[in-house]
């Protein structure tokens, strides 16, 4: 069993809505315009990328990284489209900037599920839900259970873009097929991660409030199914992840050099194998002449035109291996050797400098503690709500107020599945939803010790 490029690049919109023609751009566009004007993209201006509550303008931020992402994954997707049209493999209708639209869209909205604080944030609400919070999941199945136990931020991606945003629990933002599947970087359910039966043990894409578009998705796609409730990626899902990799490969080790944690050495003794030979002279000609500070601008530009031409050629080289669902690596590590190895350096060296320097650690320790008050607090205020509207106390029906009672209303949630289960995600929508400094600012204000803002 193969798949197809006529059936992978769907721009039907989820729900079984018809395209719709417009003049000036494809539907894969339109779905990157509707990603953009979204209020969940809007608040990744706020949202930790390296450094949490970082007060340097120039360390990037959630949304700062996802649009060079998407910068780099158009390229890639356009350069890939290109030489899959000049070997007469796209449909006739499908022009290479269709792959990049898809592409760019897909890498937009690779971060749009994480919570405040990042990577800390999700394990923050993990961490309560397996301790303090584990009463509220006494009455869910044990497939719900586990969606919230180990909360991950991809697939509360796929909620976001489905569920959550636009239009509520009405297929979200309708998003064509063809860029949801592209999204989706583990096909699977939260489950395989606790029996390790995926080929990325400890990560997954798919809650159970999300599960039927998975299949409404995959069917339109033409995904194959690899077991219950699992699907392989679609091809272009390794375009947008080798796009996130590249630029955590430059853009991490600017901010630690900026932030005075690494040294301009450590960045282009990594970097510098990547660069063609015949441009070393005159590069380091230039480089010479600028402050440590502008060095990383100049070599950006190159390092990442050698990713993408690594990248396309790669992806070009195993297509058949891609349309198979045989390839369970990344692109990455089908690229180039220097390529391949200079990434991996790159997340070696931030790992070990940039993401256990001292105040990081701090902060993601403070982390915690803000969103356990914030899970605490609301979830106490949901539970009495659900139980019983006329026994809640004054400061539940306060709580209430301030995160929106229609969004917890037994009638509403009881028509998209168990309620109880839907009225915990939708806590955790509201306090994902949250950037860093409205998260601390409101805890502060639940533990009686913010400032006013009259």
């Amino acid at each position: 069993m193969t798949m197809n490029w006529h059936q992978l690049l769907c721009a039907e919109r989820l729900g079984h809505r018809p395209v719709k023609d417009e003049e000036g751009r494809s539907p894969f566009h339109s779905d990157h315009d509707k990603i953009i004007f979204s209020g969940a993209f809007r608040r990744l201006a706020r949202k930790t990328q390296v450094h949490p509550l970082a007060t340097n303008d120039h360390i990037h931020n959630r949304m700062t990284h996802s649009l060079e992402v998407a910068c780099v994954g158009r390229t890639l997707g356009i350069r890939v489209g290109a030489a899959l049209k000049a070997a007469g493999d796209l449909p006739v209708h499908i022009v290479p900037t269709d792959i990049g639209d898809i592409v760019q869209a897909s890498c937009l909205a690779h971060d749009i599920g994480n919570p405040p604080f990042g990577h800390t944030g999700e394990e923050a609400i993990r961490n309560w839900f397996q301790k303090e919070g584990a009463s509220y999941l006494e009455q869910l199945t044990p497939a719900e259970q586990t969606d919230i136990r180990v909360f991950e931020g991809n697939a509360q991606g796929l909620r976001v873009l489905t569920t959550s945003e636009y239009y509520q629990y009405q297929e979200g933002m309708r998003l064509t097929y063809a860029t949801l599947a592209s999204s989706i970087k583990y096909p699977w359910c939260s489950e395989a991660t606790v029996k390790r039966q995926r080929p990325k043990h400890n990560k997954y894409g798919i809650f159970q409030s999300e599960l039927n578009y998975l299949h409404e998705i995959a069917d339109k796609t033409g995904l194959i199914q690899k077991g219950e409730d699992w699907y392989c990626r679609h091809p272009l899902v390794y375009l947008m992840e080798a796009a996130d990799d590249f630029c955590y490969g430059i853009i991490d080790l600017e901010d630690g050099l900026e932030m005075g944690i690494i040294s301009w050495d450590e960045i282009y003794g990594i970097l510098r194998n990547v660069i063609d030979p015949a441009q070393i002279a005159e590069l380091e000609k230039t480089l010479n002449k600028v402050s440590d500070g502008r060095k990383p601008a100049i070599l950006r530009g190159k390092a990442i035109d050698a990713f993408i031409n690594a990248g396309t050629q790669a992806f070009f080289n195993h297509q058949k291996d891609f349309l198979n669902g045989t390839v369970e690596s990344d692109l990455i590590s089908l690229c180039d050797k220097n390529v391949m190895e200079a990434v991996q350096a790159a997340k070696d060296l931030a790992k070990r400098k940039i993401f256990n320097h001292s105040k990081r650690v701090e902060l993601e320790i403070g982390a915690y503690a803000t969103i356990a008050t914030l899970l605490s607090t609301i979830c106490s205020a949901v539970d009495a709500f659900l139980r019983d509207p006329q026994q809640m106390t004054y400061k539940d029906n306060r709580v209430m107020s301030l995160i929106g009672d229609n969004n917890f209303h037994p009638q509403v949630l009881h028509k998209h599945g168990n309620y109880r289960y839907l009225a915990i995600m939708a806590v955790i929508d509201y306090i994902s939803g949250m950037t860093d400094n409205y998260a601390t600012n409101l805890a502060k204000q639940f533990n009686g010790m913010g400032e006013s803002r009259y």
